[in-house]
C-alpha cells in the first residue's frame, strides 16, 4: 500500500529526516521509490546473480532501518544511496577475491559466459557488450551501470564515486575506448 506518491511534496530527504524519526510510511516510500533501480545496480553488479542482488538490495535497506541517522540531511539523497550501495559491492569483489587468493579456486560466484549465452535470448552484440562488461573491474563497472544504465548524470556519478567531474569524464572516456576496442567487430554506440 502506497502513503505518499511520488509526486508527493515530499523530498527524498524530508522523507528520510521522517524515517530517522520512526515513520514507516517514509521508509516505505523510500522503498518504493528506489528499490527498482538498486536491484537493478546491484544485478548489474553481482554478475546478474537475482537472488544476490535481492539480498544486496534487503541488507541496503536494513542499513537504512538501523542507523538512519547516517545520512546527512544536508546531502542529496540519491548520492548517498548510491555510494552506500557502491561500497557494499567493493566490499563483496573484495571477499570474493580473497577467497580467490585463500584458496585458489575460482569463486562459485562468478557466471560463466557460456551459460549466460543459454539463458538469455540477445543479439550477439548483447551477449559481448555483457561479456564485456562482467569483465571490467568494479571501478569501471560501478561508472557503467551508474551513466549507462541508471543514466546518471556526471555530477553525481562524481560525487557517489567521490572524485572530481573531470575525472568522471577521463574515465568514461577511456572506458567506452575500451569497451569499443573489445567491441570492434560490432558497430557500437561507444564508437
Amino acid at each position: 500500500m502506497r502513503f505518499f506518491k511520488k509526486s508527493s511534496y515530499l523530498t527524498d530527504e524530508e522523507l528520510m529526516q521522517r524515517v530517522h524519526e520512526g515513520n514507516e510510511r517514509a521508509l516505505e516510500e523510500i522503498y518504493y521509490r528506489y528499490s527498482p533501480l538498486l536491484l537493478k545496480y546491484f544485478h548489474r553488479m553481482l554478475w546478474r546473480e537475482e537472488q544476490k542482488a535481492q539480498d544486496f538490495l534487503h541488507d541496503l535497506f536494513l542499513k537504512i532501518i538501523e542507523h538512519p541517522h547516517r545520512f546527512n540531511p544536508e546531502s542529496k539523497f540519491s548520492t548517498w544511496i548510491y555510494s552506500v550501495a557502491n561500497n557494499m559491492c567493493k566490499n563483496e569483489y573484495r571477499k570474493i577475491e580473497f577467497r580467490k587468493s585463500v584458496n585458489g579456486l575460482h569463486s562459485k560466484d562468478l557466471i560463466h559466459f557460456d551459460s549466460i549465452a543459454q539463458q538469455m535470448d540477445h543479439s550477439a552484440f548483447q551477449f559481448d557488450l555483457n561479456k564485456s562488461i562482467e569483465r571490467l573491474d568494479h571501478d569501471e563497472k560501478s561508472l557503467f551501470v551508474l551513466r549507462y544504465e541508471l543514466e546518471k548524470d556526471l555530477d553525481e556519478i562524481a560525487r557517489i564515486l567521490d572524485c572530481p567531474e573531470g575525472t568522471v569524464k577521463s574515465k568514461l572516456f577511456y572506458l567506452r575506448k575500451k569497451l569499443s576496442k573489445q567491441l570492434q567487430q560490432h558497430k557500437t554506440i561507444f564508437d
